[in-house]
């Protein structure tokens, strides 16, 4: 099961899990990244030993979404 989380001061919060067969968890995954998305998160996705991925949809075949706030600078 493919999982969204929210990188927060807990360490990270699961938003949705999914499943590409399950379209409600998918809709509800999609929700879920919108809403992020639109509240200044940016969306990445690991492909292993540093790389990575900023996307702006859900990509069913991930096994992991991560949301994270911008970097803070001056």
């Amino acid at each position: 099961m493919a999982r969204l989380i929210r990188m927060d001061n807990t360490g990270h919060t699961t938003l949705a899990e999914w499943t590409p067969a399950d379209p409600a968890s998918v809709e509800t995954a999609v929700a879920a990244l919108r809403a992020e998305l639109d509240n200044g998160y940016y969306a990445v996705v690991n492909h292993g030993e540093g790389r990575a991925t900023q996307v702006s949809e859900l990509p069913l075949d991930a096994e992991l979404v991560i949301l994270r706030r911008p970097i803070a600078g001056g």
